[in-house]
């Protein structure tokens, strides 16, 4: 049976494949790249026919590894004109690998303007099906008609009318594990404007009748090491904290530090903390009859995932993370965990990246469009571009073209995609990792919040970012950062996998060297698409402007940054 399948949009046409021998190594962000470098001119127009919609699994996927099922997907980015790939949870890649599916990969632009689903059978066959009768429906309301339609077994990856549109910063939604809800966003770059470039509207995935099985080289070798990391992740400290608040407990510490963004980046203490932080989210879910502790995929053991309910008790949103509070919150002068709810389910119902979202809502306060703080006026900027209004299609080109469009010089944005909710004087780490990232600001990409650092002095910051750049890129072939990244601190478990799954001799450096890998093909892709070393700098005001609550800036110099990758490009 065939592990890959291209979907030529324009003929219609489906073939399946073998997985390339030499790939097979490679998962999720590798695959990207991989496929990416060999096939993709890195100089294409991210939506036009020579761009591929690349969705794949991890190394893991299949096998009992928690959070292997994270999966990927991945293209040349609207938004940064770079290479491109956002993981997500769900129960998408657990379906994919119960079927066997590695790599889906969507070519060429349609002739014609009918949009199609893309779906896998029980039988394990895959067929584009009509989905005229989907056009302009939004997240929600699309997954009910195909529940309707298939039966609640499916998972779902589809996108709202934000891809239907194109939109830079539209996202790709997957349905949760835990309420069958499109709340798991595939967020950062457009991967949903590049779906939505190739007419297909969604992605079903039935129930495997037969699971496929995994071709362990030694599954006795395999199994002692997945126990001995489901034994750590059961009883560290560190992750018994995600499972009680998720994500949204680095408020409280990333607060207390002003690393988390207040006022579009002033680097300020926010006075309003005891609104948003882990006491009021907890508070909030006890009252309103939410829950927390839920995994977002079958198998986790860390569980982080939560469903946010109104005081009526009613679900509103699923997978509420710190991210999204922090950049639609404290960012932008808002203190209310209800309202924010509400704005995270606009953001995931329309498909659009909530992170993207409250930067530019920010940068509208900052040029004086609304108010500071102002919540009635931030649901009618989102609801701009629910509606497709001439500004509201401009916000979906991105923080970047609003802050040009408004004149502010103030914009949180590398490579065209708007910063995540770390202050980079503040994590000085992390603005290196934003700065040197080929995938743009991204959080995932290399956070260098690790304890024993000086966070506001450079000393050894780009050497920091570098190796967690490597670590993360590894990771990220592999399934879920949450798990997978703790999974270091124990040296044997990680090369005992791959030894137990592929065979061969495997140390910590060679599984880490997949990482390196992926970095290096990402990079190489950046540089033939036109990406230069001045590209690897962070917005001005963050050199020059003072980080009100501690007096610093962020200089680390573009000489010192070059040295953050002991690689060439």
């Amino acid at each position: 049976m065939p592990n890959v399948y291209r979907i030529n949009t324009r003929t219609k046409s489906i073939a399946g494949e073998d997985l390339k021998k030499d790939y097979l190594l490679f998962g999720n962000r590798g695959l990207v790249a991989k496929v990416l470098s060999d096939e993709v001119n890195p100089a294409c127009d991210p939506l036009g026919a020579e761009n591929k919609l690349i969705i794949c699994t991890g190394i893991f996927a299949g096998t009992p590894v928690p959070g292997a099922h994270k999966f990927s997907i991945g293209g040349k980015s609207p938004l940064t004109g770079g290479i491109k790939e956002s993981n997500v949870g769900g129960n998408a890649g657990y379906q994919l690998a119960r079927h066997g599916i590695r790599m889906l990969v969507f070519e060429d632009l349609p002739a014609d303007d009918k949009w199609y689903l893309l779906k896998v059978n029980k039988d394990s066959t895959v067929e584009l099906v009509p989905a005229d009768e989907y056009v302009g429906l939004n997240t929600y309301a699309l997954s009910e008609k195909l529940y309707a339609k298939y039966g609640k077994d499916i998972a779902i990856i589809a996108i709202g009318t934000a891809g239907e549109r194109k939109y830079n910063i539209a996202s790709v939604m997957v349905s949760d594990q835990a309420t069958g809800h499109p709340c798991r966003a595939a967020g950062r770059g457009g991967m949903g404007a590049v779906m939505g470039s190739k007419h297909i509207k969604a992605v079903v995935i039935e129930k495997a009748e037969k699971k496929y099985e995994v071709n362990y080289v030694d599954k006795e070798k395999f199994m002692a090491a997945n126990k001995k990391y489901i034994d750590f992740l059961t009883h560290a400290d560190s992750m018994k904290v995600m499972t009680e608040v998720g994500t949204i407990g680095a408020i409280d510490i990333m607060g207390s530090m002003a690393i988390m963004p207040v006022k579009n980046f002033r680097g300020g203490f926010f006075d309003k903390i005891d609104g948003v932080n882990t006491k009021a989210f907890l508070t909030k879910l006890k009252e309103n009859g939410g829950k927390n502790g839920l995994p977002c995929q079958p198998g986790c053991v860390v569980r982080c995932n939560n469903i946010y309910c109104n005081s009526k008790g009613e679900y509103v949103t699923g997978s509420l993370e710190y991210e999204t509070v922090v950049l639609l919150g404290p960012n932008c002068d808002i203190a209310n965990l209800d309202f924010l709810a509400e704005m995270d389910r606009l953001c995931d119902d329309l498909g659009v990246d909530s992170m993207e979202v409250g930067n530019i809502v920010a940068v509208c306060m900052e040029a004086g469009k609304i108010a500071w703080g102002d919540e009635d006026g931030t649901r009618k900027l989102i609801m701009e571009m629910v509606e497709g209004t001439e500004f509201g299609r401009l916000m979906g080109k991105g923080t970047a073209a609003v802050g040009k469009a408004l004149g502010v010089q103030r914009v949180p944005a590398v490579k065209g995609q708007a910063i995540s909710a770390y202050d980079p004087r503040n994590l000085k780490g992390m603005g290196v990792t934003y700065a040197t990232s080929p995938m743009g600001a991204d959080h995932t990409a290399g956070h260098t919040f690790v304890p024993g650092v000086d966070h506001m002095s450079k000393v050894g910051q780009v050497n920091l970012s570098g190796q967690l750049q490597m670590t993360t890129a590894m990771v990220d072939n592999m399934g879920c950062m949450f798990n997978l990244l703790s999974s270091v601190s124990l040296p044997d478990v990680l090369p005992n996998l791959m030894a137990g799954l592929y065979g061969g001799d495997w140390d910590l450096k060679k599984v880490i060297g997949i990482g390196v890998q992926t970095l290096m093909l990402e990079k190489a892709f950046n540089k033939a698409a036109g990406f230069t070393d001045e590209d690897d700098r962070l917005p001005e005001f963050f050199y020059k402007e003072k980080a009100l609550a501690t007096g610093t800036v962020f200089d680390i110099t573009s000489e010192e940054i070059k040295k953050v990758f002991p690689f060439p490009s």
